[in-house]
């Protein structure tokens, strides 16, 4: 009936509803209401076309601008949405704008604008997912929702890029927003449980236009061309890539079906479909939908039941597809369109209605039924059940987990659908997804079910939903639906066989088998019987009236709550059926032949009716029409009671009249006056007056609310007027004293009288108390026999507590009436301890007893404590008994309370505590407790301490724990112990069939033989194999082959074959069928089992069983007749072949007698099998055969009788004999006669034998001569030496008979690397002969292949001496130079060839580069040699040998060290290199020199004495450097003028180093670091100003050392954050410390240095004396300064300070050098004092470079 379920949707193009335009017209927006009855296309022109479900189209209206002012085209549509009811349409708009328009229910209804959403952007897309909420994107980014009650718009949430796309999920409680930027946002207003994250979940690659979010994923795409799917947190789970495939064009929309579970993404000529897959959990593409010239697609619909699919194109054309994975026809009657996996639609056939049926969770559905007289469907999925009424239409999915379709369906309620399966009753409620109930029952007939479901409205009953059924055959049990809960459960004394609840659900009739009805009133949990000998029973339909039949009388319970009156009428037939319609109920009779009906009475009908719908009147009006009798009687108390509710007071008089309730008729006659009373004054009817309500208040007994009611009105004379005249006394006088009422004395006294006259002493106590006259109530308390209240009152008065006498009455009184605990109270009060202790323990009152006892006789305690534990145990309070004992130190009963009360948790931590040697028996109790609520391990525990470990054992054995009874077991028992437990055990269970268990134990104590054997024993084989398989694999085989034999002897062929093939033993399966005759089976089994030619055999055997004509037929039907022959034939079988062949198959003879030839041969039967040959018509076998043999007369005769061409093959026969046994010469002339001379060769040549061979060949073969010769000499070579020596042997022979050619070549083919002298000689005789007897070219030829050779074996002199006679000066030349034969190669050039000595030259220069051996190139090449050197890192070297040459050399290998020692970050090294060597004023060296000089001012930790050698060394290099630029053609150009200030700053810092070895000149150093200051345009700057500051700090100038420290962190900073450009430098305007400086590549000073110079300048600059600015000198200039600010004049910096020379100036010869007197002094002495060599090398430098010292000078001795 149903189709192989497909699982891929496809499209079917169905027809064009829009035709597209020429051009660009695009469809901007489309969309299907919710009840599929409607289609709704908005164009280009913002026109929107309406279509019915068949795509006719049937209205359109024109949407309309924000602002008519701006035009008709002032905006475009760009989407849309129907409301949720059908009835609305949505319209968003690029003028910031949405509309709903109401469009009706019918077509051509009026379209009228109902709302209106004016927003802040263009509005982009927009989803109507429920019914007053509108969710639309907008171009600003935001997301927002539309109120259509409220009319308002709020923000659901905002981003900054514009929503391109929104959808929602399958239910449409959640959506999704795509937005420009690739972000995907997701918002839930409800997320069903899911838990999903909610906000931005992924960014997509490009802007998502297509975005989908069906069932299990989320489908995503757009310009990039690729469709990627996100799960449920957005991370990646597919990707289908189509960027590759130019005929894709990018992504523009998706639509998702209704199921979720299939996703069509639209793009240019093409729909792509993808289908949710279940079985893989993935998405699957289907074949894509393509359409020529449809261009881009800008819209998709999904029609709501899945059924259609509709595209909206750029020309305007809109075509409908179906969507369906298959159609089925169900009984001629209905159609089945599968849209989805999880959606079907039933169409009726007939009358064209639909039904759409979807799993909500997304399952797939499994095939839909139609049940119940064609109303209701049925169907599954994987694990919900779905149902539907197709009359309603309403559909119910619910939970349902799969039971092989078992289910028994019953469809008789109209409103619940029952289940049956598996001894359960589900039932379900159509339209609801929840299973309403399930109850466990085994009886299937609805009659003995009733379910109701809210069939009658009650009054203030929302939900009624009722099931009654039965447990068993005699017990009902009645169930609240609504609340899951029970009502009452009857148990009946007989079967039961019918039941029914009322409509309402408040009573139960049933029917057991002995025919008595029964009714149950659920309210009361009464039962009543009704009726005897009851044939038939019915409520009547809408009441709660019974008509029932007993015998032949028709009896009707009216009022079926009073079920003793009834109305019965004689019958003569059965009652068949009960109708209630037009306001008539007719019981139908049948009367043998004849139908009656009975009418009943409608008006008794018509009470009950009118009770349950509230109308009163008409119920007073029908029972006024009625007689009194019980059943009237019982409905005006009905309505009495209802009408009295429903304050209807009037009516509720006239039914206590009729009731003769006269009191009450009478009350209520007299409240109905007084609301009369007011209805006329005030309107209304009254009953909400207060006295009314009081007097209502009042019938019910509740003067409370009366009171409350007449005091709200503050009528208190009323309230104490009711009061008293209901002698409520108490409440009267409350009120009288509350409301401060004059007559309240009067009251008093009047309710005392009254309390004396009544003998009420109690009250009367109570009143006199009241009054402060205690002894007088204590005398009325005693009086009244209340000695209890009498001893409370005295206990609160102290001067009644004096009063001995009273006291005695009343201790007196109260252990009369047995009130202990209250004497012993009164006793202590007056330190009457003892009395009051035996009056507590007789009033059980130990609480207060060993209170008093710890105060009084602390002696008693403990007993007390005991005795109070033995009174809490006999009052079965054992769990409170326990603190008592332990206080009292009894252990064991307080164990034993623990025990009783099951506080088993404290009774094992009393016993921890004990020492006692009997507390075992109290831990095997608690052991067995913990055993059974299987709390093992605390059981084991116990057992253990108890000693009982058996216990432990037996109960793990019992819980069928046999690992941890065995591990117990092992622990506890010695093995043969535990073995024999569980071996008995097992043994027991194995009786009682238990064969699992009985395993487990067997395998538990190792033993699975037995388990084996029991299994066997019992023939349980699988079992038995399983174990086998498991533990005696080795022996599974012969198990297998044991059981099969054993199952063939019991004639249990197929359970035999199973174990034989088990076994690999198909052969013994297959024999064990053919013995007993069932070749069938035999057959089969080959077959399956035998390989591929088993069965053949088998099929063979059989026909060769049955012979003849059978046999052919069998062979024939198997199509083996010819397989048969050959088999028999191979087999020896020849006559079965025969016989097989003569019938069938004629043309097999001959092979027959050929094989049996064969046979005949093999046997040596060689007479035989010639006969057969010749009979098989092969003579030339016979003929092989005899040759076989060696009989060669035998193959003569035979080949020269039948087969003449055979003749030449017994001579080659002959021939290989005769060479077999060395007979060459015999061979050779058999070989000759048979004419094959090739053979001969063949012989010769396999036995070696080449020169017969090539004689053979040369005679008469010799065309073949040169091709012999060549294998000959492979063969040679291939043999080795023994080959070479046969090759030289060849090559003499050639010689020797002039052959020279040949000889030379034969002497060339000689290789042998073992043997070089052999091949030397010999390619040495080819060279000779080639020389002596062939051609110039030929000879040349040789040559050119013996040198190489003779090179490669190296033979060089040999080799060279060749070519030498051929006068090939070059090649050797050549030789000699491979032999490094050095002077013979020169010589050669020298004398035969001069031009090639600088050849031989550049090649010997070459070998000693490559060999390395510089030391002798040195001599031949140095420049190379150097270059070696250089390459080899072997600088000291290349330094030392390039010293030797001249100064421009030496000077190119210094620079490339000095720029190799630079890179290698080695720069003190490059300065000793300039150093030792001096410093050329090279150009190409100026940047080493420069790259030196920074770097080692970049070097950190220099700015100390012991530096002094490195400054110094540096200031030498560059005065070098400096004089030697005066004399070159560098002199005075830029670089000189770079190079004179690097020598300054080199000085400055060589003597402020000297200066820092010296104490006394500590000034000069400091001034020295300042006057650097003005270079920090090479110095690093941070480097100048940090060594400046603490010069100046050291000396003690504070206000220098802060600004240049302040400075220097400034620069810090700037280094830090990469540029200088928020440097202050303020501070040294009108100085020469340049402004603009290069940023250090790196900090010079570390960290913690730099945070101790925060901390100074900060201590500092909080410090008013330190004056911040710059030392100013007599020029009103910064006093390090060389350029007046004033004048511009610029002075000569000192020598020894670096300060302005300003007056007292010493002069040097060389211009433009100078000094300070003062400091040239301090200097000059400091040295004389000191002798510093430090100090004494400044001088002496100084003399060198000012051209000589003062005349006051200094001398260096």
């Amino acid at each position: 009936m149903f189709n192989a379920v497909k699982t891929a949707m496809q499209l079917k193009h169905l027809k064009t509803l829009l035709t597209p335009q020429d051009g660009a017209a695009k469809v901007t927006c489309m969309a299907w209401s919710p009840n599929n009855g409607k289609f709704a296309v908005c164009t280009v022109d913002r026109v929107v076309l309406l279509y019915d479900e068949q795509g006719e189209r049937r209205d359109k209206f024109s949407t309309k601008p924000a602002d008519s002012k701006y035009g008709k085209k002032s905006y475009a549509v760009k989407t849309m949405a129907f409301s949720p009811d059908s009835t609305k349409i949505a319209i968003g708009q690029t003028d910031n704008v949405i509309y709903v328009y109401k469009i009706g229910e019918e077509w051509g209804d009026k379209k009228v604008i109902c709302n209106k959403f004016v927003q802040t952007s263009a509005v982009i897309c927009l989803l109507w997912p429920a019914e007053n909420a509108i969710v639309f994107g907008l171009a600003e980014g935001k997301v927002r929702l539309a109120n259509i009650k409220s009319n308002k718009s709020s923000t659901i949430y905002g981003t900054e890029s514009y929503v391109v796309s929104l959808t929602s999920n399958v239910s449409g409680k959640g959506i999704l927003s795509g937005h420009a930027n690739g972000t995907v946002v997701r918002y839930f207003f409800d997320d069903e449980g899911s838990g999903e994250s909610q906000g931005k979940l992924f960014t997509h690659s490009c802007p998502p236009y297509s975005l989908a979010w069906a069932a299990n994923s989320i489908i995503v795409a757009g310009c990039d061309k690729k469709i990627v799917v996100h799960g449920k947190e957005g991370h990646v789970t597919q990707t289908f890539d189509y960027s590759r495939d130019v005929s894709e064009k990018e992504f523009t929309v998706a639509a998702t079906s209704p199921s979720g579970q299939s996703v069509v993404i639209g793009s240019y000529d093409r729909l792509r479909v993808f289908n949710w897959s279940p079985r893989r959990s993935a998405w699957e593409e289907a074949k894509p939908k393509e359409i020529a010239n449809l261009y881009t697609i800008t819209a998709l619909s999904w029609k709501k039941d899945g059924s259609r699919l509709c595209a909206g194109t750029l020309c305007g054309g809109v075509e409908q597809f179906d969507c369906c994975l298959r159609r089925s026809i169900y009984k001629n009657k209905f159609e089945m369109t599968y849209v989805g996996l999880s959606q079907v639609i039933v169409k009726n056939l007939s009358t064209g209605t639909r039904v759409v049926l979807k799993s909500h969770y997304g399952y797939q559905i499994d095939e839909v039924k139609i049940m119940g007289k064609d109303r209701y469907l049925v169907a599954h999925t994987s694990d919900t059940l779905l149902l539907g009424d197709l009359g309603t239409n309403k559909l119910s999915e619910v939970a349902w987990q799969g039971s092989g379709g078992n289910e028994k369906f019953f469809f008789e309620n109209e409103n619940v659908c029952m289940v049956f399966n598996a001894g359960e009753l589900t039932m379900i409620e159509y339209g609801n997804n929840e299973i309403l109930g399930s109850v466990r029952t085994e009886f299937m007939n609805p009659h003995l079910i009733s379910v109701r479901l809210n069939e009658r409205k009650q009054r203030g009953v929302e939900d009624n939903k009722k099931l009654a059924y039965l447990i068993d055959i005699k017990t009902i049990a009645i169930v609240n639906l609504t609340g899951g809960f029970n009502l009452g459960t009857i148990s009946h004394d007989t079967k039961i066989d019918w039941l029914e609840l009322n409509e309402t659900g408040h009573k139960l009739l049933f029917r057991d088998k002995k025919l008595r009805l029964h009714l149950y009133d659920i309210v009361s949990s009464t039962k009543t019987t009704v009726l005897n000998y009851c044939s038939y029973v019915q409520w009547v339909p809408g009441s709660d009236v019974v008509v029932a039949q007993n015998r032949g009388n028709l009896c009707v319970w009216y009022n079926i709550d009073s079920p003793e009156r009834v109305t019965m009428f004689p019958l003569k037939g059965d009652i068949a059926d009960l109708e209630r319609s037009n306001g008539k109920t007719e019981v139908i009779v049948t009367e043998g032949v004849n139908t009656i009906s009975y009418t009943l009475d409608e008006g008794l009908i018509e009470f009950g009716t009118a009770i349950d719908d509230g109308d009163y009147h008409r119920a007073t009006a029908f029972l006024e029409t009625l007689e009194m009798s019980s059943e009237t009687e019982a409905m005006w108390k009905t309505l009495s009671k209802l009408s009295l509710e429903a304050k209807q007071l009037h009516i509720a008089e006239r039914c206590f009249a009729a009731l003769g309730d006269v009191a009450k008729a009478r009350f209520l006659n007299e409240t109905n006056k007084i609301a009369d009373q007011i209805a006329k004054q005030y309107g209304g009817d009254g009953t909400d007056y207060y006295q009314v309500k009081a007097r209502l208040a009042m019938l019910e007994k509740n003067y409370k609310l009366a009171e409350m009611f007449y005091l709200e009105q503050n009528a208190i004379d009323e309230v104490m007027e009711m009061y008293q005249e209901l002698h409520m006394w108490d409440d009267c006088i409350a009120v009288a004293e509350a409301k401060g009422h004059p007559e309240l004395d009067n009251l008093r006294r009047s309710y005392y009288q009254w309390l004396m006259e009544t003998k009420q002493d109690e009250k009367a106590g109570e009143v006199k108390e009241n009054e402060g006259d205690y002894t007088g109530a204590i005398n009325l308390y005693l009086k009244a026999g209340l000695p209890a209240k009498a001893a409370r009152l005295a206990m609160n008065r102290d001067e009644l507590m004096a009063n001995s006498d009273i006291v005695n009455r009343i201790a007196a009184a109260l252990i009369k009436g047995d009130f202990y605990e209250r004497a012993g109270d009164l006793f202590e009060r007056i330190r009457n301890h003892q009395r009051a202790l035996e009056c507590y323990r007789k009033g059980f009152a130990f609480s207060k007893a060993v209170e008093l006892a710890r105060a009084a006789f602390p002696a008693d305690v403990v007993k007390l404590e005991e005795t109070w534990g033995d009174y809490l145990v006999q009052q079965k309070q054992m769990d409170a008994a326990i603190n008592h004992y332990i206080e009292a130190g009894c252990s064991s009963k307080a164990i034993e309370s623990a025990i009783g009360a099951r506080q088993w948790k404290k009774a094992v931590h009393i016993l921890g505590l004990q020492d006692d040697k009997s507390s075992g028996k109290y831990y095997y109790k608690i052991a067995q407790h913990y055993a059974s609520i299987q709390e093992y391990e605390v059981a084991e525990h116990l057992y253990v301490k108890s000693d009982h470990i058996k216990g432990a054992i037996d109960m793990y054995t019992q819980a069928g724990q046999w690992e941890q009874a065995h591990k117990l077991a092992t622990k506890c028992m010695n093995p043969e112990d535990v073995s024999a437990l569980y071996i008995n055990r097992a043994q027991d269970l194995e009786k009682e069939g238990k064969y699992k268990e009985a395993e487990r134990l067997f395998t538990t104590v190792d033993e699975p033989d037995l388990a084996i054997t029991m299994y066997k024993k019992n023939k349980m084989y699988d079992d038995m194999i399983r174990l086998v398989a498991k533990y005696h694999k080795d022996l599974l085989t012969d198990t297998h082959l044991h059981l099969a034999k054993e199952l063939e002897g019991e004639t249990r062929f197929q359970e035999a074959e199973y174990h034989y093939l088990e076994a690999k033993e198909w052969k013994a399966a297959v024999n064990m069928y053919r013995v007993n005759d069932m070749w069938d089976e035999a057959y089969r089994v080959a077959k399956a089992h035998g390989g591929a030619n088993a069965h053949k055999q088998v099929a063979y055997l059989w026909a060769k069983s049955l012979g003849g004509e059978a046999a052919v037929k069998l062979l024939n039907k198997f199509g083996l007749l010819e397989t048969a022959i050959d088999y028999a034939a191979d087999n020896c079988s020849f006559d079965f072949a025969y016989e097989l062949a003569r019938q069938s198959m004629k043309h097999k003879i001959p092979d027959i007698h050929l094989k049996h030839a064969m046979f005949f041969e093999d046997e040596g039967k060689f007479a035989e099998a010639e006969a057969e040959f010749i009979k098989a018509e092969k003579p030339k076998e016979a003929v092989l055969m005899y040759v076989h043999n060696q009989d060669w007369n035998g193959a003569q005769r035979v080949a020269e009788a039948h087969d003449p061409d055979s003749v030449a093959d017994v001579l080659v026969g002959q021939a290989k004999f005769a060479f077999d046994l060395k007979e060459y010469q015999k061979a050779e002339a058999f070989l000759l006669r048979a004419q094959r001379p090739e053979l001969a060769i063949k012989y010769y040549k396999e036995a070696g034998m080449w020169i017969d061979a090539m004689r053979i060949c040369k005679e008469y073969v010799p065309n073949k001569l040169e091709i012999l010769q060549v294998e000959y000499e492979k063969e040679a070579v291939k043999k080795g030496p023994s080959g070479v020596a046969g090759m030289v042997e060849q090559a003499r022979e050639w010689e020797q008979s002039g052959e020279y050619a040949r000889a030379v070549e034969c002497y060339l083919k000689v290789k042998d690397k073992d043997n070089i002298p052999l091949v030397e000689k010999c390619w040495m005789k080819a060279a000779e002969l080639a020389i002596k007897f062939l051609t110039q070219e030929k000879t040349m030829d040789v040559i050119q292949v013996v040198g190489p050779r003779l090179i490669e074996i190296q033979k060089y002199s040999a080799a060279a001496e060749l070519y030498l006679n051929l006068d090939l000066i070059k090649e050797a030349i050549d030789a000699f130079i491979e032999g490094e034969e050095w002077n013979k190669a020169k010589r050669v050039a020298k004398e035969l060839e001069p031009r090639y000595e600088d050849y031989v030259d550049q090649r010997y220069k070459e070998y000693l580069k490559n060999q390395g051996k510089v030391d002798s190139l040195v001599g031949v090449d140095v420049m190379a040699a150097l270059d070696m050197y250089a390459e080899r890192g072997q600088w000291e070297k290349c330094i030392e040998t390039a010293s030797k040459q001249n100064y421009k050399v030496l000077h190119k290998y210094v620079a490339l060290y000095a720029t190799h020692l630079i890179k290698e970050g080695q720069t003190e090294k490059v300065l000793n290199l300039y150093v030792q060597h001096g410093a050329p004023a090279n150009s190409q060296n100026f940047n080493i020199y420069k790259r030196m000089f920074l770097d080692l001012l970049n070097i950190v930790g220099t700015n100390r004495a012991d530096a002094y050698r490195m400054w110094a060394d540096l200031r030498d290099v560059f005065f070098n450097l400096c004089e030697n630029m005066i004399k070159s053609a560098e002199a005075n150009s830029s670089s000189h003028e770079e190079f004179e200030k690097m020598l300054q700053i080199a000085h400055y810092y060589a003597t402020r180093s000297a200066a820092q070895g010296v104490n006394q000149l500590d000034m000069v150093a400091a001034k020295l670091s300042i006057s650097l200051l003005r270079h920090t345009d090479f110095i690093p700057a941070d480097k100048a100003f940090y060594e400046a500051g603490l010069a100046a700090k050291s000396v003690g100038w504070e206000n220098m050392a802060f600004i240049f420290l302040n400075h220097f962190l400034d620069l810090s900073d700037g280094i830090d954050e990469g540029n200088l450009d928020a440097l202050d430098h303020s501070d040294f305007q009108d100085t020469d410390i340049p402004f603009e400086v290069p940023l250090p590549a790196k900090q010079h000073v570390t960290d913690d240095k730099r945070e101790e110079i925060r901390d100074w300048v900060l201590t500092v600059s909080m410090d008013q004396r330190v004056e911040q600015v710059l030392q100013k000198d007599e020029r009103d200039t910064y006093e390090a300064s060389l350029m007046a600010v004033n004048t511009g004049i610029r002075s000569l910096p000192c020598l020894i300070t670096g300060y302005p020379v300003l007056r007292n100036k010493i002069d040097f010869k060389r211009p433009g050098k100078a000094a300070n007197k003062d400091d040239w002094n301090k200097f000059l002495m400091a040295v004389k004092t000191t002798h510093s060599p430090e100090c004494q090398d400044v001088l002496k430098f100084i003399s060198h470079w000012c051209g000589g010292l003062p005349s006051a000078g200094f001398s260096f001795q």
